[in-house]
């Protein structure tokens, strides 16, 4: 595996001495020819060799030297970078636009250390940390631990589109990637739905690697469906292979949609249908692989379709993940729209007739009224809070999920604190481009990415992402909010600008996602159940959890709802999974 570490003495850097660096490895690597300018690169997500890394490294190293702030800018970085500058005094390392990789650093004394993976940069300070409480807590409320906390204390990660310098000894975080939406109309729609289709195909194009055995993944949405139908225009008259994962559980499986973009695109189809079996097999596996616990099912999907093609010969994957979080998919975008009409109410009548007929009254019991009572005590919440309205930990008190000494370190306002300040970022624009703006930080950075890279490292795969590729974020950032939400229409201008592309009936489905069964499957299969009892049982026997909570989980799961239920059994889990891997004493 190809990873960046860095290892520097910051006293040294100080005094610009070339003893600074202690150690670095990374996959590609440039500097100047006196010696006292050092880039370090790494090119490949999920951390597979490549050989242009020493190239990019140059590039950077070249830009650079002309201009020390534009290197977050060279063309063709979707990458992670360090940067030592003996001559400045100063260190820097940073990440991508859309945070393709991740960035763990420590500082501490007088040592920085810095990686893309957790791993060897833990073995290049010399020790593990404790586990952080607060961690915890966030890993329950979010699936993951999102940046800039990590698992271990003292240990942070960068988010996306951000960089750390340090210099005389002191470290800031800083934002380099910086966007504004346009929500002016454009002057034809058309012709900016064709600088779009032209737009996707180039990012396709930049995503391919000349010399791969190169394949895409094929769920039959939209985002695949169009990086599969782009690649296999590309690849034409030679067949692109896709590869497709189903499932044998009602409500979960569109794996017919798969086959009709392969069709209508004439791919070379390959599927594969996971079973319970396979999830009980590699589950454990599956924990490991992530530098953090990661509490998101969808990953079972993602590693066996990585695996089916690293099984038929592709070594690089073309990833479709993003285009929902740049072009509105997310079904949430247009019901939390429902509920900000409600705050354009004059406040007098919210507050002094509606809210009180609506929520204080018995009418608002009634049949006929019950559901608009449901409506006004939803929408008085302000978003971004209201996003969370189903979280576990906002329908459960956190007491009786928590040990008493892990909630005395913790602040359950963190979560929802780290949120809003993300999403006033952008509080001069339209509601919908500020919930894009969460997710591309929450459900792509800290998520999406993290399962699909490590998936694919875990398969042995490199990974593309031609959605996430800068110019066609910028470009997104160019449609106004209103056209890519049109009148309740989730992702409409996306849709009018690849109907020629896709068959209507994608054009046409309904958002379905890539989730995995697990609720419905722990009650019938018997290793799972077995598994999930026995791991649920030792996270138990570790503090972390109110003793009572563990097995009523799981009779909730029984007996009230498996799928909502089940997939916080997955989530702690993988969380006592992980455990296991990598910190077995941790309590």
């Amino acid at each position: 595996m190809s990873v960046l570490t860095l290892a520097l003495r910051t006293d040294q850097l100080a005094d610009g001495a070339g003893a600074a660096i202690e150690a670095l490895s990374a996959p590609g690597r440039w500097q100047s020819p006196d010696g006292r300018l050092v880039v370090a690169v790494a090119t490949s997500p999920s951390g597979i060799d490549r050989d242009d890394a020493s190239e990019f490294a140059h590039r950077i190293g070249e830009a650079y030297q002309a201009n020390p702030e534009s290197w977050p800018t060279v063309a063709g970085f979707p990458l992670a970078v360090a940067i030592v500058d003996l001559d400045r005094r100063r260190a820097l390392a940073g990440i991508d636009a859309a945070g393709l990789h991740q960035m763990y650093w420590e500082h501490s004394g007088n040592r920085l250390v810095v990686g893309t993976r957790l791993a060897p940069l833990l073995a290049a300070r010399g020790g593990r940390p404790g586990i952080d409480p607060q961690a915890i807590y966030d890993y329950v409320y979010f699936h993951c631990i999102p940046s800039p906390r990590t698992i271990f204390s003292g240990i942070g990660k960068l988010p996306a589109g951000h960089h750390l310098c340090l210099a005389r000894n002191e470290l800031d975080v800083r934002r380099h990637f910086h966007v504004e939406f346009d929500d002016h109309p454009p002057r034809d729609v058309d012709e900016l739905g064709d600088e779009l289709l032209a737009e996707l195909d180039r990012s396709v194009g930049r995503a391919m690697r000349p010399g791969a055995n190169q394949g895409a993944f094929l769920s039959g949405g939209l985002d695949s469906s169009t990086v599969a139908g782009l690649f296999a225009r590309r690849r034409s008259p030679e067949r692109a292979p896709t590869f497709s994962i189903g499932f044998n559980a009602a409500g979960y499986d569109e794996i017919e949609y798969a086959r009709l973009a392969a069709r209508h695109f004439g791919t070379e189809a390959h599927e594969y249908y996971v079973t319970p079996d396979d999830i009980f097999a590699a589950v454990r596996d599956i924990a490991a692989a992530f530098d953090e616990p990661f509490g998101n099912s969808s990953a079972i999907p993602v590693y066996f379709c990585a695996r089916l093609a690293r099984e038929a010969g592709v070594d690089r994957m073309l990833a479709g993940d993003g285009g929902d979080e740049l072009f509105a998919g997310n079904s949430r975008y247009a019901k939390q729209l429902k509920f900000e009409h409600y705050g354009r109410i004059p406040g007098p009548i919210r507050r002094g007739v509606l809210e009180p007929l609506l929520l204080e009254s018995p009418a608002g019991r009634l049949p006929l009224v019950r559901k608009a009572a449901s409506y006004a005590r939803q929408a008085k919440i302000s978003l971004p809070d209201r996003l969370q309205s189903y979280n576990y930990l906002h329908r459960h008190d956190p007491a009786e999920i928590f040990a008493r000494p892990v909630l005395d370190n913790v602040n359950v306002a963190a979560p929802l604190e780290q949120l809003r300040s993300e999403y006033e970022v952008h509080h001069d624009t339209d509601a919908v481009n500020r919930m894009l703006f969460l997710d591309w930080k929450f459900t792509l950075h800290d998520n999406d990415l993290v399962k699909v890279n490590s998936m694919c490292s875990l398969a042995g795969m490199d990974v593309g992402y031609p959605m996430l590729d800068e110019e066609l974020i910028r470009l997104s950032c160019r449609v106004p909010a209103s056209l890519k939400l049109h009148r309740g229409q989730l992702r409409w201008f996306y849709k009018h600008a690849t109907r020629r592309l896709l068959p209507p009936e994608i054009i046409a489905k309904k958002k379905h996602g890539f989730g995995l069964p697990f609720g419905v499957w722990l009650k019938d299969h018997d290793g799972l159940r077995r598994l999930a009892t026995e791991s649920l049982g030792a996270l138990r026997d570790r503090g972390l959890f109110n003793p009572d909570f563990l097995p009523e989980l799981l009779r909730l799961h029984a007996d009230v709802h498996p799928a909502y239920y089940g997939e916080m059994v997955w989530v702690l889990l993988l969380l006592e999974l992980w455990l296991q891997a990598h910190e077995p004493a941790a309590i």
